[in-house]
């Protein structure tokens, strides 16, 4: 089976994650359904030690083929759920078959135009993936996961060399949490690579620091006719929480190494508002220096407009993992030899966000990313062209037949 008629059936299933339901893990019941098919999947495959916990995450392994039983193992990762920023149900992925250049129309008004995602001119004569402009994809990560099963099954149907291989697929990344269960012992990877990044040619071992912070805003609601002096607006005051950060360091205007603040929610009343920020630095200085900023307006408003009008929550969600890897090149430069040898010229950069390779790389695992084929991802305008899943599989044999 091709990677990409993995994906067109993983991206069938819901498996969109909660950030409201973050204390149990998965977030979502509905993940459980792709950790069971993924899990039946693995045992047909005849991968060993197939295992799927409570908790949705699934293992397997490999052992290493003679000749390779020194060589180190090597741990492959990719997530089961999709970003709860764009519906993820009822997906319904179609092709387009030997495209020939131009926009693509997906339907619900919705173009992927040339113009915001140039990458379709590198993808013309291909076959590509896309939506039917109602849903995401869910090619984050869903993508990752087939590329990596059919690694697994070459491996195993062609009798292709290669060292010991972990495979975990986990639940509740796209929420900060993928990796806080997986179970490292249990793993037992040297170190392992995720696959949940774009382009074929990317490889990152730098991403964000990262928080989340909750603004609680407690007006004073009184009839407008006699609200002089007495009446104080949560939405007005929200959006002068919002007017103190700096207008330029938002997402769509930054780009490589430059942080921002991320507004992602807004609800409220005359009576009562809320606000929800992520806060994203690759610098831990600069990072820091963010929230002492949010700090200072906390302070600055219930001044104001009165000792507990205001409260701000910050909750750490991952750190910088070049923290680690810098001390691993070695396993960076695996990397770059397996895209060298695949054709590819590596694009060392920076994540301008985090993957589990984040937690995971403090957690005594060392992490790298590399790309799965796909553009567009948490949105209508997702798509992956099946020859970039193609070639990620070939990227990911390159790198477990490395002695």
């Amino acid at each position: 089976m091709q990677a990409y008629e993995r994906l067109l059936k993983y991206a069938e299933i819901n498996t969109m994650s909660d950030e409201d339901k973050a204390a149990s893990t998965p977030s979502t019941v509905c993940q459980h359904e792709l950790a069971k098919l993924l899990e039946q999947e693995m045992r047909e495959l005849g991968l060993e030690g197939v295992y799927r916990d409570e908790h949705g995450y699934v293992y397997g392994k490999l052992p290493a083929s003679p000749g390779y039983e020194s060589s180190p193992t090597i741990g492959l990762i990719a997530h089961i759920d999709t970003a709860p920023d764009f519906s993820g149900e009822n997906v319904k992925p179609r092709i387009v078959e030997n495209y020939q250049g131009g926009d693509i129309e997906l339907g619900q008004g919705r173009t992927v135009t040339v113009e915001k995602f140039p990458d379709l001119t590198e993808h013309i004569g291909q076959d590509i993936v896309v939506t039917d402009g109602s849903t995401l994809l869910g090619a984050d990560d869903k993508a990752g996961i087939a590329e990596i099963l059919t690694a697994c099954e070459r491996l195993i149907k062609e009798g292709l060399p290669h060292c010991a291989v972990s495979v975990c697929f986990c639940p509740d990344e796209e929420i900060g949490h993928g990796a806080e269960l997986l179970d490292l012992r249990h793993f037992g990877a040297d170190f392992a690579y995720t696959l949940d990044g774009g382009a074929v040619e990317e490889l990152s071992y730098e991403t964000f620091n990262a928080c989340s912070a909750v603004w609680e805003i407690q007006g004073v609601n009184v009839h407008p006719g006699s609200a002089k002096d007495i009446m104080v607006n949560a939405n007005l005051v929200a959006m002068e929480i919002n007017s103190l950060l700096p207008p330029e360091e938002i997402p769509g205007k930054t780009e490589g190494y430059q942080g921002f603040f991320h507004l992602t929610d807004m609800k409220g009343s005359c009576e009562k508002a809320e606000l929800k920020y992520i806060i994203r630095d690759h610098d831990a200085g600069k990072f820091q220096a963010r929230q002492e900023l949010m700090a200072r307006i906390e302070k600055r408003m219930n001044e104001k407009y009165g000792r507990g009008s205001v409260k701000l929550s910050i909750t750490q969600q991952y750190k910088n993992m070049a923290e680690v890897l810098r001390n691993r090149k070695d396993i960076v430069l695996r990397a770059e030899r397996a895209l060298k040898k695949q054709g590819l010229t590596p694009d060392v950069r920076p994540i301008r966000g985090g993957t589990d390779g984040s937690q995971l790389s403090f957690r005594g695992l060392p992490c790298p990313n590399l790309g799965t084929g796909g553009y567009g991802f948490h949105g209508p305008y997702e798509h992956i062209s099946t020859a970039d899943m193609d070639t990620m599989v070939e990227v990911v044999l390159n790198l477990l037949g490395e002695k």
